[in-house]
């Protein structure tokens, strides 16, 4: 299954919140960023979270950039220009 990019961060943030037992209330506490923006890109409202918002999730789950981007759903993303 080929997803988009929006897709692939949405997918992953839900996993890594449910690998960390942690609800997006509390990923946002943890990352310092209101649960709006959160729930935004979980809803897809923000069509493109700028890597500054996902870095600074990253930072909330204590896991590298790299750490974030390396999962299948990033690895078998499909074409975004068509």
């Amino acid at each position: 299954m080929q997803i988009k990019t929006r897709e692939a961060v949405v997918l992953r943030i839900n996993e890594l919140c449910s690998e960390k037992g942690i609800t997006i209330n509390g990923l946002a506490n943890l990352a310092a960023i209101p649960p709006s923006t959160i729930k935004n890109i979980i809803y897809g409202v923000s069509k493109n979270p700028g890597i500054v918002t996902i870095k600074m999730i990253c930072d909330g789950l204590d896991i590298s950039l790299e750490e974030f981007f390396s999962s299948d759903a990033f690895r078998n993303l499909q074409q975004e220009i068509e």
